[in-house]
């Protein structure tokens, strides 16, 4: 067995390990683990690891990839949802019309109608698309005309569930509409 400086040993009748730094004859010394150099003979040593066996380690691959495969991957965390904020609703759909149009100016009032409940329809559509639960629809109080045709909109449906919203938050003038996810089939 050929020993050579940089290959890694260990000592046979010792707990020790370490690199070879130098070989002067028969008198090998070897620098621990630890920062000690130490001298043995060459019958006390066996050769563990070879320094041309590391060099070629790298070669084949950058330390780059090395120290990758050696880290270990993050798990990624899930935002926990408070169980108030769980009921809140995620979608909120204003209704009054100088939301939906830049100018009502010689609209009638069945244009205006027509405009605020294809707007509800379209985002009750997508909100079913999307997997979206809860939506609130701000129709205003008014005479009650838009939130009587928006219950018979919504009653069409049978996966929705509709309701007043929040009165601390919207007052009498919303409706909040439930979604149901997996709707029974007959």
């Amino acid at each position: 067995m050929t020993l050579k400086i940089g290959d890694t040993v260990d000592v046979l009748d010792d707990v020790l390990s370490g690199t070879i730094i130098s070989i002067i004859g028969n008198t090998i010394t070897i620098e621990t683990d630890e920062g000690f150099e130490l001298e043995f003979k060459a019958s006390e040593l066996i050769k563990t690891k070879s320094a041309t066996l590391i060099d070629k380690t790298f070669d084949s691959a950058s330390i780059q990839q090395v120290l990758s495969e050696k880290t270990e991957k993050k798990r990624h965390s899930t935002t926990k949802v408070k169980p108030k904020e769980r009921y809140l609703p995620t979608m909120e759909v204003d209704l009054h019309l100088h939301h939906l149009v830049d100018n009502e100016r010689g609209m009638t009032n069945y244009d205006k109608l027509t405009i605020q409940l294809d707007t509800a329809r379209q985002q009750l559509e997508f909100a079913i698309r999307k997997r979206i639960q809860k939506i609130v629809f701000i129709h205003g109080v008014g005479e009650g005309v838009l939130k009587m045709e928006l219950e018979t909109l919504f009653s069409r449906y049978d996966n929705v569930k509709f309701y007043e919203a929040d009165y601390k938050k919207y007052g009498f003038g919303a409706t909040e509409v439930y979604i149901m996810q997996n709707p029974k089939t007959n």
